[in-house]
Formats: C-alpha cells, structure tokens, sequence
C-alpha cells in the first residue's frame, strides 16, 4: 500500500462554473490562427511578396506544431500538471497571435505562428483531461460542448477575417484573436490562484503519478479513493504493448492523418481556387468559413455513427465519395455551384470525429486508448504536413488545379486503406 493518506474528490462548486467557462474560451482558441490567415494571404502577399511555395508552409505549420505538441505535452502534463500546462498554452498562443501581426518579415511572422500555434496544439490534448478532472459525471455532455465551441472558434475567423481587414488592416484581422487568447489565460490564472483546492489536487496527484499509482489518463479521483500500486507484473504487463506493431493503430494514425492532410490542404488553398476564378476575396473567405461550418455537423453525427454502425466503413466510403464530388466540382467548374462543392468537400472531414471516436471503441482500456490516441494523432499529423505544401507544389510545377487534385485523390485512398484497417471489429490490447 502506497504511503498516502487518501483525500476526498475534489469539490470546487463555484470554481466549476470558472473551469467550465476557462474550458469553453479555451477550446475557442485551438483554430484561430489557422482559419484567421487563409483568407488573407493575397494582402500578406501584397505586403511580404512571397511565392506559393510559402502557402504550402503557411499550410504545413499548424498540422507541424500540433504534431510537436502531441509528442511533447504528455511529458509536460506530467512534470507540472493540467492547469499550468493550459496556462502555458495560452500564454503562448497570446504571445504568438500579438507578435504575428505585428510581425516585420516573413521569418518573424512564421516563427511568431509557430509559437501560437504550438500553444494551442498543447490545448488540443490538454482539454480531454481537464474535461475528465472536473466534470466526470458529465465527460460526454461537456466533450461535445467544448468541440462544438472548437467548431465556432474555427469558422468565425475564416468569415470574418476579410471583412475586418478592410475595416482596418490585415494586421488588425489577425490580431484581434490574441484578445480571446489573453482572455483564457487570465481565466486559468484566477483559478488557479483563487482556488487552493486545485493546486492540493494537482500536487497529490503528481505524487501519486511518480509513485506510479496512475498515468497522466487515469480517473485520479478513483486513484485518491483507493490508491493501490501497480504490481511489478501489472506494470511489466502494460510495457510489452508496442502500439505501432498494431494494424489497428497504424489504420487510425492513416486515417487521421489522410483526414487532416486534405483538410489542412483546404484550408490553405481554397481561397486561391475561388479567386483565381473570378472570385472576390470575401467570397472566398466566406467559403472558407462555410467549409469550417459544416465541422459542427460532423461533431454531432460522426460520434453517433461510430457507435451504431454495425458496419463503420460505410461511413468512411460515404465520406471518401463526398471529398471525390466535391473535388471534382473544384477542378471542372468551381463557381458554377461553389456552394454545393464546399458542402460536398466540407462532410468528408467527418472521418475526423468518426476516428476520435473509433478510439474508444476499438480498445479495452484507458491505457490502450492513451496509447492509440497518441500514436494516431501523433504520426497522422506528422503525415498530414505534406497535405498544404504538397498541393501548392504541384500547382506551381503544372500550372494548373489537375496535378493538386490528383494528388488530394491519391491520399484518399490511403484514407480508405486506413479506414479498412480500423473498421475491424477487434480490439488493440488482444494484438498486443
């Protein structure tokens, strides 16, 4: 029996109310500085004068950073804790979105990126703990709110980034997002400041963490409860698991990563497709914004699908053929019906929450579903940074849209392969 006294449940009833609401800004801030910058990139043009190569960049840096973050925040998580890893995160992001747009060359304004980007890459995996820390009666219900004010985060700044940088300037349009990013930051600072119980909480759980009582993923409420250590055998047990030898974890990471190589390739290029067409830049970048919308409506039928589908690569096909359809309406004609082939192009995302969720239902334990979520999202976004250079590439070396578009086509099936790999009813603790 490990040495420790255990403690009561944490109990903070008005401090939940400030989490809540930290959560919810936080989970605003994850996109900002990705969909706030593509529709102005004609204006950062204008005023760096830079190649289309530099889109790829722009384009590869969040998926880059969020990779980096993935690999990295765990580690964090465990040397310090929860509310200082968000703390940091948010600091950075502050940091990283006011330095960019003031930023006076382009090394200075992609470095500046790369930090806000890495602090909100941080948030992406610390918000999931959190959620369970404080709210483990209402994990679902909370899950899909924090997600759907994601969503919200996303496409407000794709919609009005444009306007905004006509009201003023582009500098203005990027930078008003740091105010919300300050704003979670003094949130996470108030708590943890305000509330001693947090700081109590967070320091018996780092000594039962070190004790290896739990991991960084476990319920630490139930670990307070009755704190039992792993035997040698449990803990030799759980280090013979090497999740990459597993051909379910290598159909999520092939799956997530195809899904964020595509969207992030959108993201990027979309507004180039419609203005080089004839479209204005506030057309484009409300496409853009469309094309974030339809996230909402993926985080709220992927989920549901994923649990009572019998047969989930049905789903995944149906995705594949929506990114097919609405690729080919890009390519022949894209302003014939722009709005039917950004709807088109914005379902097939869906395999993103759909994969999220496939997690859980594919492992026996928190620990596996700690290591597939890991390895997935690590080496998919990891694949996913050649999505947005890739594209812009093939379009400077062809000169056209046909050469992007096929290559967007070739990762689709590897999307599929992925999706075939992960559709079997099996679970990754029995591979281990």
């Amino acid at each position: 029996m490990a040495n420790i006294t255990p403690s009561k449940k944490l109990t903070i009833k008005q401090g939940r109310v400030f989490i809540l609401i930290s959560v919810l800004v936080t989970a605003f801030n994850l996109r900002t500085a990705v969909t706030s910058l593509t529709p102005l990139i004609e204006k950062l043009q204008d005023s760096f004068e830079f190649s289309n190569f530099l889109i790829g960049i722009f384009g590869m840096l969040p998926t880059m950073a969020f990779a980096a973050a993935g690999i990295v925040t765990p580690t964090f998580i465990r040397k310090v804790n929860l509310e200082r890893t968000v703390i940091v995160a948010m600091l950075f992001a502050f940091v990283g979105l006011f330095l960019r747009s003031i930023s006076p060359s382009i090394p200075f304004f992609l470095l500046s990126s790369l930090v806000a980007l890495l602090g909100m890459g941080m948030g992406n995996v610390v918000l999931p703990p959190l959620v369970k820390r404080y709210f483990p009666e209402k994990i679902g219900k909370m899950s899909i709110y924090y997600i759907v004010i994601l969503q919200v985060g996303t496409l407000m700044p794709a919609f009005m980034a444009v306007p905004l940088a006509n009201l003023y300037d582009w500098r203005f349009s990027l930078g008003v997002w740091a105010i919300f990013a300050l704003i979670s930051l003094v949130l996470w600072l108030y708590i943890w400041f305000k509330y001693p119980e947090v700081k109590a909480f967070s320091a018996t759980e780092k000594k039962l963490m070190d004790e290896n009582l739990i991991n960084h993923n476990s319920d630490v409420s139930v670990a307070l409860e009755a704190a039992e250590p792993l035997s040698q055998e449990e803990i030799n047990d759980r280090k013979k698991g090497k999740v990459w030898r597993s051909p379910l974890a290598w159909g999520l990471a092939l799956m997530f990563g195809m899904t964020s190589l595509n969207t992030y390739a959108m993201f990027s290029w979309l507004p180039r497709i419609f203005t080089s067409s004839g479209a204005s830049e506030v057309f484009a970048g409300n496409m853009v914004g469309l094309f974030s919308a339809l996230g909402l409506l993926s985080a709220f039928v992927a989920p549901i699908a994923a649990v009572r589908l019998k047969k989930p690569l049905a789903f995944i096909i149906g995705c594949i053929a929506c990114f097919i359809l609405g690729y080919l309406g890009l390519l022949l004609n894209p302003m014939s019906y722009p709005m039917v082939w950004v709807i088109l192009v914005g379902l097939g995302p869906s395999t993103f929450p759909f994969a999220l969720t496939l997690i859980n239902l594919r492992t026996r334990t928190s620990k596996g579903s700690a290591s597939m979520s890991s390895f997935g999202q690590g080496i998919g976004y990891l694949l996913s940074c050649a999505g947005p250079l890739m594209f812009g590439l093939f379009h400077e070396w062809f000169m056209n849209w046909t050469a992007p578009f096929i290559f967007l086509g070739f990762c689709l099936i590897i999307l599929l392969i992925g999706g075939i790999l992960i559709s079997q009813p099996r679970y990754l603790e029995d591979e281990w």
